[in-house]
């Protein structure tokens, strides 16, 4: 296979990486709390071996999380929280282990657990999940996390915050796991009754995609040219023989 053909594909591949990560951001536009991806590139250069010129290709070798603020959206659910700030609250996974959401949408199950949109425990401070007594009429959460009833105070919402945000890797469900040390919050508040809509902009991830959709036809014109080039010549060489 020619070298055009390698580097055509290697571009090829990665935009239609970049297409699938702008599809799930315009999928999540109306996800509360939802951070948009996009994708990083770099040039891969490979010295052939037997080759007098080196071979440029193209390596998407990770994604970036855009870390801009939502719109907030007035709920008065007393349940709901919104984070103002660069922090996460702190959900359990369905295997247990803590994971990191921006989502406040959360609810009272009928066992009494706090849980998020998707049923998932919201963690307390301490990594354990929130129970709201029964008896409780009232529920108020204050702006550093602390839950309390009409009885007084029940938990403390897990807030944290991170030194690269891109060091959290999302796994579905709006959440986001990662081995990186969780530091407590210092410069987020949570507000009640509110949710931070996604970040996600749809006219500016539609003409993102535009340009990727034109590129990725750019890139099949090069390979077609480069496969018409290559059967033209094997044709001439084929009359001659």
């Amino acid at each position: 296979m020619e070298n055009a053909i390698y580097t055509g594909m290697s571009r090829a591949i990665a935009l239609q990486r970049d297409m699938d990560t702008l599809a799930n951001n315009i999928a999540n536009m109306n996800t509360p709390g939802f951070r948009a991806q996009y994708m990083m590139y770099s040039e891969y250069v490979e010295k052939e071996k037997g080759m007098p010129d080196p071979l440029s290709m193209v390596l998407d070798y990770g994604q970036w999380m855009s870390n801009k603020p939502g719109a907030m959206q007035l709920t008065e659910n007393p349940t709901d929280a919104a984070l103002q700030g660069p922090g996460f609250f702190g959900v359990q996974g369905p295997d247990g282990e803590t994971m990191y959401t921006r989502s406040g949408s959360f609810a009272v199950n009928v066992n009494g657990d706090l849980v998020s949109a998707e049923g998932n425990p919201i963690l307390n401070n301490g990594g354990s999940p929130i129970n709201i007594p029964a008896d409780t009429t009232e529920i108020r959460i204050a702006e550093d996390g602390t839950i309390s009833n009409q009885d007084g105070e029940i938990a403390r919402l897990m807030v944290k915050e991170f030194d690269n945000i891109n060091d959290l890797e999302p796994v579905g469900d709006n959440m986001y796991k990662t081995a990186a040390e969780a530091k407590n919050a210092t410069k987020t508040r949570v507000m009640q009754g509110l949710l931070e809509g996604s970040n996600v902009n749809p006219v500016l991830e539609m003409t993102h995609m535009i340009d990727v959709h034109r590129a990725y036809q750019n890139v099949q014109r090069m390979l077609q040219s480069e496969h018409d080039r290559q059967r033209t010549m094997i044709q001439r060489l084929t009359r001659g023989s």
